[in-house]
């Protein structure tokens, strides 16, 4: 068995590289930082599986497979391996075989290698059905209140009352509809914890919630002016115009403007 790891963090690449090691099935494994360099590597070689990880700088794992099939090139089989749960069922919509979350254990990815070797449609259709309930609970936050400790203190605030969260040093600022929230915490770590409330990524150093969102404007640099409710204004950089679709559902009308 040939496998690919393709993952951006490095902890992660080591320990699936750790398990795939111990295992006498795995004639060769290969790693790639992000999806465009294990685009590049699926051009030139042949894998029997791949672990993928979704969130990644760029090209997303679900962004690499849809490019893969519109080449009509035999995929290999997919593991996603990720700590996003809730995009199980669009995994499995492109065809990818089992889903772990992180953190994993050796016994699940083993478990998930295992799986990969039997592809067919009746069986992921089957797997996607036992793994549901469980990814459905995970993907449900437990609580709706965001616990902040400042000044020797824990402020709680409900999430969907925050309209945009700034980078502000080595801190990031909670800018609700009336007061604002300081802590000390990277925009990174606080985007990941906060992405379960619909907040989108649109700045280095910008989340906005999308349910404050009132219109989306295209600037002749390639850029868009978002604006939220109240009017304030916010640049969307073109590194990150890709997350502007999760702003809905679904979209009606003519152009595309998005997809450029």
């Amino acid at each position: 068995m040939r496998v690919l790891i393709v993952d951006d963090e490095p902890l992660a690449r080591t320990a699936l590289a750790q398990i795939l090691a111990a295992r006498p099935d795995v004639e060769r494994f290969d790693s790639a930082r992000d999806a465009v360099e294990a685009q590049e590597r699926l051009s030139k070689e042949s894998y029997d599986v791949m672990l993928l990880d979704i969130s990644m700088p760029e090209l997303s794992g679900l962004d690499l497979l849809g490019r893969l099939q519109s080449y009509g090139r035999p995929l290999p089989s997919v593991v996603l391996v990720t700590a996003h749960a809730q995009h199980a069922v669009e995994a499995f919509e492109k065809h990818a075989v089992d889903y772990v979350l992180k953190p994993f254990s050796s016994e699940r990815v083993n478990q998930a290698l295992e799986f990969a070797c039997r592809r067919t449609a009746s069986e992921r259709a089957a797997r996607l059905v036992e793994l549901m309930p469980h990814l459905s609970t995970l993907t449900q936050p437990n609580s709706t209140k965001i616990g902040i400790k400042s000044n020797g203190r824990i402020l709680f605030i409900n999430p969907h009352d925050v309209v945009v969260v700034q980078a502000e040093g080595n801190y990031v600022l909670l800018q609700q509809e009336t007061g604002s929230s300081l802590l000390r915490e990277s925009i990174s770590t606080i985007a990941e914890k906060l992405k379960p409330y619909r907040f989108v990524r649109i700045h280095r150093s910008v989340l906005i919630n999308a349910s404050f969102v009132q219109e989306i404007r295209p600037c002749a640099t390639g850029e868009y002016e978002l604006r939220m409710k109240g009017g304030k204004e916010y640049a969307v950089t073109r590194t990150y115009k890709k997350n502007l679709k999760s702003l809905a559902e679904f979209w009606i009308g003519t152009g595309t403007f998005l997809d450029d």
